[in-house]
């Protein structure tokens, strides 16, 4: 934990070349909006503006959570290894947007319950699977900072082989409940208006998961400005190994795509561990649950894709991929003023 310390603001400067470089190809001036701003951030963050992007992975950290006994879920805890064990043999959902966009897949056990075999999915299990919070905390406080790190230590390690930019997934039955609790206490709002129906609730259903977040609160009397405490009662062992994700991604200078709300949330967590980390972060999209737009402002961070998505392992986030693609090839590869014999435009005020 003690590397969090070393997390630096990104490089202005780059992002300032980076700028003037968009202002140097013949086009209207800001007329790439979002992407234009985008990659000034990744300049930033690379610390140059020769943007680099090439090489991708997705982490998706599978982990149980002890919540699903209060009946806040359409299927049972065993969805979560065999979904898991799906997206570490490349059959599920993200491994066909990864192999499109041409992103490495890591499905990392960090909390299943029992033992899932699958030799293609990394072992950092830490428990298996986190308690009821609506009973007491999740895991203990050392429990989440050990998450935390593997996450941290997966960024490291994916730097080393030359990864420029990660995209964040989890899977996990229970983790919307987890999720909205973690919501309520961040954005300081009611359950009601942060806990939303997951992968598919009836209205009883809803009903019942809004009840289990507020007992949750209850009973842990969390506090939000502890942010690694406040992980520990209520959160699981998958959003704190993205938390970790987050992190790293700000210690090792790689940028890192939030995915939906469970992402959102692991991302607004390190957000209260340090600030800074925001700076490495880019927002893929709105998630469709309740909470999603609120995080994302409370750090600032703005998704150019608002359409609804809510399928999680990390398949909305990855969704970014193809239009930062778009943008940087527009940035690397199109005509400029100075050699088009176009007048350049000026900003009108």
């Amino acid at each position: 934990m003690k590397r969090i310390n070393e997390i630096m603001p990104t490089d202005k400067s780059a992002a300032a070349d980076a700028q003037r470089h968009w202002d140097s190809i013949a086009k209207p001036l800001g007329s790439m909006g979002d992407f234009e701003s985008l990659l000034n951030k990744i300049a930033a963050i690379q610390g140059t503006h020769n943007i680099d992007i090439s090489k991708r992975a997705v982490v998706v950290m599978c982990a149980d959570n002890g919540v699903v006994c209060e009946g806040v879920t359409q299927t049972g805890s065993e969805v979560t290894a065999i979904s898991s064990a799906a997206i570490a043999c490349g059959k599920s959902n993200i491994n066909a947007l990864a192999e499109e966009y041409g992103a490495e897949v890591l499905a990392v056990d960090i909390g299943i319950k029992g033992y899932v075999e699958c030799s293609d999915l990394i072992n950092r299990k830490i428990s298996n699977g986190t308690h009821n919070i609506a009973a007491g905390p999740a895991m203990t406080v050392e429990e989440a900072e050990r998450a935390i790190c593997i996450g941290i230590d997966i960024i490291r390690d994916l730097k080393k082989q030359g990864i420029k930019i990660a995209v964040t997934g989890e899977m996990g039955i229970g983790n919307t409940t987890t999720a909205s609790a973690l919501s309520s206490v961040l954005l300081g709002l009611p359950p009601e208006e942060v806990t939303g129906r997951g992968a598919g609730l009836t209205a009883d259903g809803l009903r019942r998961k809004i009840a289990v977040v507020k007992k949750a609160i209850e009973v842990n009397k969390p506090d939000a400005e502890k942010p690694v405490e406040l992980l520990a009662k209520l959160g699981g062992l998958d959003i704190a190994g993205m938390t970790g994700l987050f992190l790293g991604g700000a210690i090792y200078h790689i940028p890192i795509i939030i995915d939906g709300i469970i992402s959102a949330v692991a991302a607004a967590i390190a957000f209260k561990i340090n600030p800074l980390s925001a700076e490495y972060m880019l927002a893929g999209h709105v998630s469709a649950e309740p909470a999603g737009r609120g995080l994302l402002e409370m750090m600032k961070l703005h998704a150019p894709i608002d359409a609804g998505l809510r399928l999680g392992e990390g398949t909305g986030g990855i969704m970014l991929l193809p239009l930062l693609d778009g943008a940087a090839a527009l940035y690397s590869k199109s005509h400029r003023f100075d050699e088009s014999g176009i007048e350049r435009y000026v900003e009108l005020k």
